[in-house]
């Protein structure tokens, strides 16, 4: 009896609750961490920048968000996603502050400043990952990592709220409101959370770890299309506003411009646990794949700069989708290839992968504009290129192994 009891699984009731609450606070983080993105227009007018000053300001947050994933994995392997969300959250307010501060005197370097501070709170989807799977049976940790996945619609939720509260309550209040959210948030984290039964801390030191973590062929695989599928998503979501108002220029405004950046980080978003359950169900390799070959034909076509309208949108529409499905698969793939104790620290990598990924097509995009033809083919043929490659990749990997 004692035997049989002892080697029984937890108990994992109340799962849903605690992965949703997970989701809330990570909609947030990833709000207050694209809270620069729509406001590049108002920011470029009042401080004069250039094209290059653009896209290293919109970089920033993204390089600091993915490089801090790798610490923040790892530290949630040792001190749980409860202890993890309310830090993230509380540690960034004061990034959102200096973003206001630095937007009030207009002054470029201290918003490089504030926008390199606020990368923090982009660390945040690596405390998610490793709490979400610790929840659910392994059966069915594309659908918690896929639930989980959805918080990055706090992307859209900047993309469409941040400009409009701008003209509804002012540049200040607006900033005030964001942090005031993160406190509420970090509070009702610490309050509510609660980590899975079935998780374990993990006493390993965190250099340790993460060297561990790095020997894992696995997670060069997953990094690396990770770096495609949702590098591409950040870097859309960041410079879509800008790529639309400077090519489709006198067609699209800046408000068209960050309502269709939320559409199209609401379509990652929605395909995104879709793509968990289908990797669940028909194995995360074969999603990859037409997560991949979505986005390279679909790259190709924007790069074809077909005129504005219906086409455009459906495009952009359709890149998001696909690009949604190859993150819930890739999550999908983690889980059942690695360790359990290396899972937050596989994570962390690969969601750092993921947000380098974002970092460099900015950068790419505004060095490579040309503005004799108004065009930035050759960042896009990059893109196809490079997705190509993932596509032969993923390929040759062999499918996640399934629960006996």
């Amino acid at each position: 009896m004692t035997t049989e009891t002892q080697a029984s699984p937890p108990s994992l009731r109340g799962q849903f609750p605690q992965v949703l609450l997970a989701t809330l606070a990570s909609t947030v983080g990833f709000w207050a961490w694209m809270c620069i993105a729509p406001l590049q227009a108002t920011y470029a007018q009042e401080m004069g920048l250039d094209e290059g000053q653009i896209s290293l300001m919109l970089a920033t947050p993204v390089l600091v968000g993915a490089l801090g994933r790798i610490v923040v994995g790892a530290m949630t392997d040792r001190f749980g996603g409860r202890v993890m969300f309310t830090v993230v959250l509380l540690g960034s307010i004061p990034a959102v502050l200096l973003v206001a501060l630095a937007g009030s005197i207009r002054s470029f370097p201290l918003l490089l400043v504030a926008g390199f501070y606020l990368g923090v709170a982009g660390t945040i989807f690596a405390a998610g990952v490793p709490f979400a799977s610790a929840w659910y049976a392994p059966a069915r940790r594309g659908f918690a990592n896929g639930v989980f996945g959805m918080g990055m619609i706090g992307t859209a939720v900047s993309a469409f709220l941040t400009p409009r509260m701008v003209e509804w309550i002012g540049y200040l209040p607006t900033h005030f409101a964001i942090a005031g959210i993160m406190l509420v948030f970090a509070a009702l984290s610490w309050l509510l959370l609660r980590d899975s039964p079935a998780w374990e801390a993990s006493r390993m030191p965190l250099v340790p770890k993460v060297m561990g973590a790095l020997r894992l062929s696995i997670t060069w695989k997953m990094a690396f299309l990770y770096g495609i599928v949702f590098g591409g998503f950040v870097a859309f979501s960041t410079f879509l506003p800008k790529y639309l108002t400077t090519i489709y220029a006198g067609e699209v405004d800046a408000v068209g411009a960050g309502t269709r950046a939320a559409m199209f980080a609401v379509a990652a978003v929605i395909a995104r646990p879709v793509g968990g359950v289908l990797a669940d169900r028909f194995g995360p390799k074969i999603i990859s794949l037409i997560s991949l070959a979505g986005i390279v034909t679909l790259a190709y076509i924007v790069g074809q700069q077909p005129p504005e309208g219906i086409l455009t949108g459906a495009t952009f529409l359709g890149m998001a989708s696909a690009m949604g499905l190859g993150m819930g698969a890739v999550f999908a793939w983690i889980g059942p290839s690695t360790p359990k104790d290396k899972v937050g620290a596989v994570s962390g990598v690969v969601a750092a992968a993921g947000g380098l990924g974002g970092y460099f097509p900015p950068l790419v995009m505004g060095a490579t504009y040309n503005a004799e033809t108004n065009s930035y083919w050759l960042g896009l043929w990059l893109l196809v290129l490079v997705g190509a490659g993932a596509l032969v990749v993923a390929g040759m990997m062999k499918d996640a192994p399934r629960p006996g």
